[in-house]
């Protein structure tokens, strides 16, 4: 019910909800966000990506491992837990596949030293929080309490990250904001946790940098509701299509003529970590 409903002299703010996901979709391209949120029936995609199944396997085993109680969070038990998720979709041929399925075996072994002191309260957990024009959600791989409070945590698998990756990333830091709020503890510290070599890049945000973050997104949401309501009204409506490198290896690049000029499709297994 609006407020004129009411009988009150204003309109209630609309908040508009929002991932990270979706929000990070639209800013690379609008014409992407469409084909994937908006169109129905859905376009088909392309087939499995390596690099994606690899990254949902070491997922899978890292929430199978800091769910163990932490005095069976051996190296032993991290390497068993890649097997069981294991899943060979996208890899050139099986001798690919066991190549990455024993360095896999190898990161969760590392990762899995020292794992029994992590004090894990959220695995996977959905958070919300409403701040500004945006209600923001979304599932965190993993949130540690670490005194009084606590941190984000994001596991990767491709490129290294770096500090600034971590300071710049708003979904870390709409994260920061659905954890203080769904945990009731406070949270501005954030991690990207880099299962290949071991690094940790982190960053402790303040007020004013979160505020940043928000403002952003709510730039971006505003923009992204206003364009599927266009869409409603009108099927035609322009979602422009932002040709880059990327498009390489868009899951739906064949409904995209700009992307498919943009680059030539890529393997299915070439954004594999070397």
């Amino acid at each position: 019910m609006t407020g004129a409903q009411l009988g009150l002299d204003f309109e209630a703010p609309r908040l508009v909800r929002v991932t990270p996901a979706r929000l990070g979709t639209w800013d690379d391209c609008p014409r992407r966000y469409r084909l994937t949120y908006l169109d129905r029936p859905a376009p088909v995609r392309s087939g499995a990506r390596a690099a994606s199944t690899l990254g949902a396997v070491v997922h899978l085993a890292l929430r199978s491992l800091f769910a163990l109680p932490p005095e069976r969070r051996s190296p032993e038990a991290g390497a068993r837990l890649v097997d069981r998720h294991w899943n060979s979709e996208g890899f050139r041929d099986a001798e690919q596949a066991h190549h990455y399925r024993e360095r896999a075996r190898g990161w969760l072994a590392e990762y899995a030293e020292g794992a029994g002191e992590v004090d894990a309260v959220g695995l996977e957990q959905w958070v919300s929080v409403a701040v500004g024009g945006i209600v923001a959600e979304g599932r965190v791989d993993r949130i540690d309490r670490r005194g009084d409070e606590l941190v984000v945590v994001d596991y990767k698998t491709g490129r290294a990250p770096t500090a600034e990756d971590a300071r710049g990333s708003r979904a870390l830091a709409l994260y920061a904001l659905g954890v203080e709020r769904t945990l009731r503890r406070r949270c501005v510290e954030v991690e990207l946790h880099h299962l290949p070599s071991g690094h940790v890049a982190g960053w402790r945000h303040d007020r004013e940098s979160l505020a940043r973050h928000v403002a952003a997104a709510e730039r971006s949401a505003a923009a992204l509701a206003a364009a599927a309501e266009a869409v409603e009204t009108d099927p035609e409506a322009p979602f422009p299509a932002r040709p880059a490198p990327r498009c390489g290896s868009c899951d739906v690049r064949r409904h995209c003529p700009e992307g498919r000029a943009a680059a030539p499709e890529s393997e299915p297994w070439a954004q594999l970590v070397p």
